[in-house]
C-alpha cells in the first residue's frame, strides 16, 4: 500500500480523497494555486505544495507542475479526483514516466473512453447501443448545419472532450446549430483546451442514469448499480440519486452486464461510471464513460456500504476486488443535491463572494435517516471566479426514496449559507415538487417545471399561519429579552398584550394570544384566523435555525432579522414578516410603497464575470433576440440577447473588463 498521495484537485473533491486517505492511514499531499492559499483542503492535508496562479489552466491543469510536487514530496501515487487532469490520457502516461502511479485506469482506457467521439465508436464496435449521430469532427457552421438536418431535429451539439454541462447546446432547427456550434466550441476551448464538437440525435424526454463500475488488474470488473441524474439545468446535474425510482430488475440486470462488458472491453483498472439515456419505454442508449470518480458518488457509497475511493486507492496499489457481484446489495435509497455559489432568481447565474456564514446541518445519523456533507470550504471562505460554482454536496440516507426525500427537505431547511446566493431555496422547493416526489422524471425537468425561471414557493394558508405564527413567536422572545435588559428606565410589567397582527406581503394575520409565556422555551397558545393553535420553541435570540411545534407541524426554519421585523426561509419559501400592534397595523396599512428604480433602458451585468465580447455598436439598432455581449462566469459562456427593439446608445465596458453584479453594460434608447 501507498505510505503517500498526492491529490491533484482542490474543493470537496480533495478532501474527500483526505478523509479516506487518512482513515487508510496514508500520507497526503494538497497542490494549490493562489486563489486556493488559505482553502480547507490544504489546511486537511499532511503537506501543500503551491503550484501557481488562479487560472487553472496555468495550475491545477499543468501536469509537469503535480509531477514536480510529487518528486519534491515524495508521493507514490495521484489521486486525480474529478475534472482538471483526471481523465487526461498524457497526464497518466506522464506519471507512469516519472514512475508515479495514478490512481484511476490505464491511459489505454481513457483514450479509448475518454474522447466522447472515439467512445461512441468503440461502443459501436462493440455492439453497444448507442445514440444515432455523426460521429466525426464537424470543420464548421455549414458543416453542421448540413449534419443536423441529415440526422433530423432535435439535436444535441456536445464538445468531444467535454463533461459538467460544458460545450453542450441543444438544437430544434438551424438557427440554433450555427449559434449553439460557435458557443459549443469557445467553450469546450476555454474549459478544456479542445475545440472539437460532434452532433447526435436529442431523445425527447430522456432520463439519465449511469451504472457505477468497479474493475480491478486481474481481471475482475463489477457494477454497482445504477444512479438517476434526470435533474439537471443547462446538462448539469442538480439532484442525484440511488437506486432510480424507474428501472426495474430486468433492465437493471441489462444496463449493468453492458456496463461491465463495455469496462471489460477496454482493460478497465479502477472506479468507472457508464452513462446511458433512458427513453420513457426503457430502452437505453451508451452515452459515455466517465473514466474517473464521479460528483455524485456519494449516493453509491451510502447504498452500497462501499467506500469507492478506497476501492480505487486499493485497485491502483494492485490489490484484488475482494467483491463478487452477488456481495452488491442496494440497500435503502439515498439523494444528493448539490450546493451551488448560484442565485436562484436571477436565472441561476453565479455568485461569487465571502461565505460570511457556512454552517450544514450535522453529519451523522437523524431520526431513521443518515446526513453526509461533502465539502470544500468552510465560514470565512472566500467563493472564487475561477474555478467550478458548486460549495457542497448534501446527502441523505433512508430506507424509503419518500423517507430520504424529507430527511433531505429536513437538512436543507437547516442548511445556513451567508456572504452568497445560493440554490437552497430552489434545493428545498424541489424536495416538495409532486412531481420529484412521484418520481415522475426527465432531464427538461427543470425547464418543463420552472419555464419562467425559479421564484419563492407561494405559501399556502396552511403555511401563512405558520410562518406568522413564528413571526410573533420570535418577536415575544425579542421583546422580552430586551425588557429585561440592565438599566432599562421602565422593565416590562409581566403582562403580555393579547391582541397582535403579522403582516407577511400585502396580507395582515390578526392573532389572539390566550396563553403566552416568551421565555425559552417558548409555549404560546393563540388563535389564528379563528384556528386555534398551540407552539412550543426552545428558539432564543440570536439563533438562526428556529426549530419548533405549531399545531402538530414540526418546523425547523431560518430566521434571520431585517428592519421591523424577519426574514424565513423555510421549503423554498422567503418572506419578510412583521409582528405589531393593532393600531401599528392600522397605521402600516397607511404607508406609501416604495418602487424599485426604473432598468429597462439598461443592460446590466447578471452576475460577475469577464466580458468575452460586446456584439453592438453605439448608434446601431437591434432588434429582438440580437446578441447585445457574451458574459463568462465560473467557466460558463452566457449570451446576453436583447428583450426588445432598440437603439443603442450608450456602451460603457469592452472585450477584457471584469464586471461586478448588476454593472450596466450598455444603455439604450
Amino acid at each position: 500500500m501507498f505510505k503517500k498521495i498526492l491529490i491533484a484537485n482542490r474543493g470537496e473533491i480533495a478532501c474527500r480523497v483526505i478523509k479516506t486517505a487518512r482513515r487508510m492511514g496514508i500520507a497526503t499531499v494538497a497542490v494549490f494555486s493562489d486563489a486556493d492559499r488559505d482553502a480547507l483542503h490544504v489546511e486537511m492535508a499532511d503537506e501543500a505544495v503551491h503550484i501557481g496562479p488562479s487560472a487553472a489552466a496555468e495550475s491545477y491543469l499543468v501536469a509537469e507542475k503535480i509531477i514536480e510536487a510529487c518528486k519534491q514530496t515524495g508521493a507514490e501515487a495521484v489521486h486525480p479526483g474529478y475534472g482538471f487532469l483526471s481523465e487526461r490520457a498524457s497526464f497518466c502516461e506522464a506519471l507512469e514516466n516519472a514512475g508515479i502511479v495514478f490512481i484511476g485506469p490505464k491511459s489505454k482506457a481513457i483514450v479509448a473512453m475518454g474522447d466522447k467521439i472515439e467512445s461512441k465508436k468503440f461502443a459501436n464496435a462493440a455492439k453497444v447501443n448507442t445514440v444515432p449521430g455523426f460521429l466525426d469532427v464537424i470543420t464548421d457552421a455549414a458543416h453542421a448545419e448540413r449534419i443536423a438536418g441529415e440526422i433530423g431535429y432535435p439535436v444535441m451539439i456536445k464538445a468531444s472532450a467535454g463533461g459538467g454541462g460544458k460545450g453542450m447546446r441543444i438544437a430544434w432547427n438551424a438557427a440554433e446549430v450555427r449559434d449553439g456550434f460557435e458557443r459549443a466550441r469557445s467553450e469546450a476551448k476555454s474549459s478544456f483546451g479542445d475545440d472539437r464538437v460532434f452532433i447526435e440525435k436529442f431523445i425527447v424526454e430522456p432520463r439519465h442514469i449511469e451504472i457505477q463500475v468497479l474493475a480491478d488488474a486481474h481481471g475482475n470488473c463489477l457494477y454497482l448499480g445504477e444512479r438517476e441524474c434526470s435533474i439537471q439545468r443547462r446538462n448539469q446535474k442538480v439532484v442525484e440519486e440511488a437506486p432510480s425510482p424507474f428501472l426495474d430488475e430486468a433492465t437493471r440486470l441489462a444496463m449493468g452486464e453492458q456496463a461491465v462488458a463495455l469496462a471489460q472491453a477496454v482493460d478497465y483498472q479502477s472506479a468507472g461510471t457508464v452513462e446511458f439515456i433512458v427513453d420513457k419505454d426503457r430502452n437505453f442508449y451508451f452515452l459515455e464513460m466517465n473514466t474517473r470518480l464521479q460528483v455524485e458518488h456519494p449516493v453509491t457509497e451510502l447504498v452500497t456500504g462501499i467506500d469507492l475511493v478506497e476501492a480505487m486507492i486499493r485497485i491502483a496499489s494492485g490489490e484484488k476486488l475482494k467483491l463478487r457481484q452477488e456481495d452488491i446489495k442496494l440497500n435503502g435509497w439515498a439523494i444528493e443535491s448539490r450546493l451551488y455559489a448560484e442565485d436562484p432568481y436571477r436565472n441561476f447565474l453565479p455568485s461569487i463572494g465571502r461565505l460570511t456564514r457556512y454552517r450544514p446541518p450535522a453529519e451523522g445519523p437523524s431520526g431513521n435517516a443518515v446526513i453526509r456533507n461533502d465539502t470544500g470550504v468552510v465560514e470565512g471562505a472566500e467563493i472564487s471566479m475561477f474555478y467550478d460554482p458548486m460549495v457542497a454536496k448534501l446527502c441523505t440516507w433512508a430506507p424509503t426514496r419518500i423517507e430520504a426525500i424529507d430527511a433531505m427537505a429536513d437538512a436543507l431547511d437547516t442548511f445556513v449559507v451567508d456572504g452568497i446566493a445560493h440554490n437552497i431555496p430552489f434545493l428545498s422547493a424541489l424536495m416538495q415538487h409532486p412531481r420529484w416526489r412521484e418520481g415522475r422524471l426527465s432531464t427538461g425537468f427543470i425547464a418543463e417545471e420552472f419555464p419562467e425561471g425559479f421564484q419563492p414557493i407561494a405559501p399556502d394558508e396552511t403555511d401563512l399561519k405558520i410562518l406568522a405564527a413564528v413571526t410573533l413567536a420570535v418577536e415575544l422572545v425579542r421583546k422580552e429579552r430586551l425588557d429585561h435588559f440592565a438599566d432599562r428606565l421602565r422593565p416590562h410589567s409581566g403582562r403580555i398584550n393579547p391582541n397582535w397582527e403579522v403582516r407577511i406581503g400585502e396580507r395582515y394575520f390578526p392573532i389572539e394570544l390566550a396563553e403566552a409565556n416568551a421565555v425559552p422555551p417558548v409555549t404560546l397558545v393563540l388563535t389564528i384566523c379563528g384556528e386555534n393553535v398551540r407552539l412550543h420553541s426552545p428558539w432564543k435570540p440570536g439563533e438562526i435555525i428556529w426549530r419548533g411545534e405549531i399545531g402538530g407541524h414540526f418546523v425547523n426554519a431560518q430566521v434571520r432579522p431585517v428592519l421591523n421585523g424577519v426574514r424565513i426561509d423555510w421549503k423554498g419559501m422567503s418572506v419578510t414578516s412583521r409582528a405589531m400592534s393593532p393600531r401599528i397595523a392600522e397605521l402600516d396599512r397607511l404607508m406609501p410603497v416604495k418602487t424599485p428604480p426604473d432598468t429597462s433602458k439598461m443592460l446590466l451585468c447578471p452576475m460577475p464575470g469577464l466580458v468575452v465580447s460586446i456584439n453592438v455598436e453605439t448608434g446601431q439598432e437591434v432588434k429582438t433576440g440580437e446578441t447585445l455581449a457574451v458574459v463568462e462566469a465560473m467557466k460558463m459562456e452566457n449570451v446576453l440577447r436583447a428583450e426588445r427593439d432598440l437603439i443603442i446608445s450608450a456602451i460603457n465596458a469592452k472585450k477584457g473588463d471584469s464586471l461586478a453584479v448588476d454593472a450596466v453594460i450598455m444603455e439604450f434608447e
